[in-house]
């Protein structure tokens, strides 16, 4: 295919799937996670205390430097742009990886977690334990991620879904050698695992991008450098993203922590998002190849289609699981969830079915308004997320619905639908003439004032 080709379906495909693996194979990480310490003594605390406490606040420290995979695949041109962007991520990944240490050894944990989180007394000592464990979590996951964009960048996705391949052996590896082997509780088992899993993965991209990192032209004469204001103006929107959806996490554990069945519904949690991320991860991937592909011509048309076939076929995915036994039989048989908690996670599954395939099109949206630059929309769409979900979630701990991870599971659908068409309209306004429908016109290059 030439460079000025129109992009077709089958191009969509070829760049998305290596990228859709590696986010399935990171999918899987909670649900093996999940069907190891659940066959180990007390899993029951040790699921909530990852579930509850460890999960949410690695994430949530972690959210600042989630988006450069994007920013790395967007900016990193020349060797001159991909310096500067190198630098940024490794003076967030050390200050981001001293906050993690700050909130597992200082008081603030019993204030993050009794005050803010009100998680169950029992929970503490474990969870404190994971979050040590998980002290290289966010150092690692910055530096894999830049190295991930040069590897989109350089048409090379395949590599991701290996390296990844190899965090999930790695995983698999360790946690079977430490629960068969050693006496190790259950929230040490699971997070040696996570954090030897990601440290394989991150050594594994930092090798295969050599030759990428090697091959960088230098800047075009003519073209502006990337500076640090213009870096930061289109960077911190664009953080400020994840980290304020990852809020939803700790959200989602404070109010379960005020509704009825508070541990059932916290220890429910780490496996019924592990099944629900599953197939809403593969949408996750579809936003670089938006950011990589559009303003080629054909491009519009091509990713909208496939955007739209890749919501519906994962809501119809996760409803046929939900709807059969399917669901009953993996929450049991694979996962390891005890009767009470299978009932539990079943329903909440029926619940979530809509999500996978509003993060197709949050994907598309996103990778609309990224590739144009406008990254402050993107993070509003999160303040619209946010207000809806939170609202929701505050209204459930004071009415006292019922278990509270159905409600928790409603007012995530709640937020998603509302972020979706948010956006939705904000990319109408700011691309009138994208042309997803019929013949695609010429696209716009650059940024929309």
């Amino acid at each position: 295919m030439t460079p000025s080709a129109p992009v077709s379906l089958t191009r969509v495909l070829r760049m998305w799937w290596p990228l859709a693996a590696s986010w399935l194979f990171m999918g899987a990480e909670l649900p093996l996670f999940t069907a190891f310490v659940a066959r180990l003594p007390d899993s029951e605390v040790q699921l909530a205390a990852y579930g509850a406490v460890v999960f949410p606040i690695a994430l949530l420290v972690e959210g600042p430097i989630i988006m450069l995979l994007a920013a790395s695949t967007a900016l990193c041109v020349d060797r001159e742009s991909t310096r500067k962007v190198h630098r940024f991520m490794m003076v967030a990944g050390a200050l981001l990886t001293l906050l993690h240490v700050t909130i597992t050894a200082t008081p603030l944990f019993g204030w993050v977690t009794e005050n803010l989180l009100g998680v169950p007394h029992e929970v503490l000592g474990p969870a404190r334990i994971g979050l040590w464990i998980m002290t290289p979590w966010t150092w690692a996951i910055a530096h894999r991620r830049f190295h991930q964009g040069l590897l989109i960048r350089g048409n090379r996705s395949r590599e991701i879904g290996i390296g990844t391949a190899l965090r999930v052996g790695m995983l698999i590896l360790v946690l079977w050698s430490a629960s068969t082997l050693t006496d190790w509780p259950g929230i040490v088992v699971g997070t040696t695992g996570v954090a030897v899993a990601v440290l394989s993965e991150m050594f594994f991209i930092r090798w295969r991008v050599a030759s990428e990192l090697a091959s960088l032209p230098p800047r075009a004469p003519g073209t502006r450098p990337l500076g640090r204001r213009s870096f930061l103006n289109f960077y911190i929107p664009l953080a400020l993203t994840p980290l304020l959806t990852l809020l939803n996490q700790p959200m989602g554990s404070a109010a379960m922590s005020r509704m009825p069945g508070a541990l059932a519904s916290l220890a429910t949690w780490p496996p019924l998002h592990g099944f629900i991320f599953l197939p809403r991860s593969i949408g996750f991937a579809f936003n670089e190849v938006v950011i990589a592909l559009l303003g080629q011509p054909g491009a519009a048309r091509a990713l909208w289609r496939f955007g739209w076939i890749l919501a519906c076929s994962t809501v119809a995915l996760l409803l046929f699981v939900a709807l059969t036994q399917l669901a009953p039989l993996s929450f049991e048989h694979l996962l390891g969830l005890p009767p009470e908690l299978v009932t539990l996670a079943t329903r909440g599954l029926l619940l979530a079915c809509l999500i996978p395939g509003f993060q197709a099109m949050l994907s598309w949206y996103q990778g609309v308004l990224v590739h144009y630059r406008r990254t402050r929309d993107v993070t509003k769409s999160v303040g619209v997320y946010l207000v809806f979900c939170g609202g929701a979630l505050a209204a459930g701990a004071l009415l006292d619905p019922g278990p509270g991870i159905l409600y928790a599971v409603l007012a995530f659908t709640l937020g998603a639908a509302a972020q979706t068409v948010w956006l939705a309209r904000r990319v109408r306004n700011v691309v009138p003439d994208l042309d997803i429908r019929w013949k695609a016109t010429n696209v716009p290059q650059h940024g929309v004032s």
